[in-house]
């Protein structure tokens, strides 16, 4: 038996996902492009899992685009906003503490000579609204700001930037990765004012290769993969029916119980956070971000890798950062400027609504231990 604490990193596949998966790939296996009737029923279930997980997103059906995962969705609406404003300039805005998926192409945009912003967060992994405002530009073509930090959980104010955007009146586009807050924090894509938005599903116990893209209805986004036309002509390609099916139900059932969700996990993370700093001396809360799963914290004067492994061997998984990082120092806990024994010490819990008193137990426990049988870190 293992306690798992990772949950922002991926979430195991619910038996109902898992199952409309084996439905779509065994029994309406057609082809959605085909013009004979199993092809059809195929195209009619991919019209009826499109506006489920629009449904549950809160935007409309023709709004929602599938893709491989949030990556990909990131990566292409990065590309297609900068597309659609090349007349607009070369200048892009967006935060130190992004996603590697948004973070990465703006590195490969800078050698190209585009120009970007970094917003730099607060000590608690905040970004002050007004930074966002002062860095916007006549010739700003995009700004890309997350919704909910994967690392601190923070809640990053992606509604006040857009706001700040119209009260410019620069026609730059706005995408937001909500990859970490899809399902976890009450949005929707049009009460946040954004003009792109990326999901996964793998973070809402989905199958591990899908995600979605929103476009905001009349923005003419360019075409990601050119070919047969699948996607409204958008990605081509024979659509994933198996991981789409599976995205559909995982989305269909966290929307129904999302509201209870949100408040049985946060209550968690509260109730685990006091009791943690109570029991475990030494140890700090980093941040109190408003994600109610995400909580960042550090062991002082230790290692956290030596400690997330140390963990492991008690059955106890969680992470010193974001999982795409693969034990590289996270560059969101370095942009807190933190002293270096807590950014050393650094780990992330992440929680769900099948965290148990029992996982929490067996989390203390193992962070005493910690403290108790390994030697600090000498710098």
């Amino acid at each position: 038996m293992f306690h798992y604490f990772d949950y922002a990193a991926t979430t195991p596949v619910r038996p109902e996902a898992a199952q409309a998966a084996l439905e779509a790939m065994t029994q309406g296996w057609g082809n959605p492009s085909s013009q004979y009737s199993f092809g059809t029923q195929a195209a009619d279930c991919l019209k009826a899992w499109r506006a489920d997980v629009a449904q549950a997103l809160g935007c409309q059906t023709d709004e929602l685009y599938f893709t491989s995962c949030g990556s990909e969705s990131d990566n292409w609406a990065i590309q297609g906003a900068l597309e659609l404003n090349r007349r607009v300039g070369k200048h892009i805005v967006t935060t130190v503490i992004e996603h590697a998926a948004v973070l990465e192409p703006c590195k490969v945009l800078e050698r190209q000579g585009f120009e970007v912003t970094y917003l730099q967060p607060d000590r608690q992994g905040r970004i002050d609204p007004g930074q966002a405002a002062q860095a916007i530009r006549p010739d700003t073509a995009l700004v890309s700001m997350m919704l909910v930090n994967n690392e601190l959980g923070t809640l990053l104010p992606v509604r006040e930037t857009a706001e700040a955007i119209r009260r410019t009146g620069c026609p730059a586009l706005l995408h937001c990765d909500a990859v970490q807050g899809f399902l976890k924090v009450p949005f929707t894509p049009a009460r946040l004012g954004v003009d792109l938005l990326s999901v996964s599903g793998h973070k809402i116990y989905a199958p591990k290769g899908i995600g979605a893209l929103y476009v905001r209805k009349g923005l003419k986004l360019p075409p990601l993969i050119h070919g047969g036309g699948q996607e409204r002509g958008l990605r081509s390609g024979t659509e994933a029916t198996g991981q789409i099916a599976a995205f559909a139900a995982a989305a269909r059932l966290g929307a129904a119980s999302m509201e209870e969700d949100i408040a049985r996990v946060a209550a968690l993370k509260a109730r685990t956070a006091e009791r943690l700093v109570q029991s475990v001396p030494g140890l700090t809360l980093l941040t109190q971000g408003g994600a109610p799963h995400i909580l960042s914290l550090s062991l002082s004067g230790y290692k956290s890798e030596v400690v997330v492994r140390f963990l492991s061997d008690r059955g106890v998984y969680l992470s010193s950062g974001s999982a795409c990082k693969r034990g590289k120092a996270s560059h969101v806990f370095a942009a807190l400027k933190l002293p270096k024994p807590l950014l050393n010490g650094a780990l992330r819990v992440s929680f769900s609504n099948r965290t148990t008193q029992e996982d929490v137990d067996a989390l203390v426990q193992g962070l005493q231990a910690a403290q108790r049988e390994l030697l600090p870190a000498m710098s």
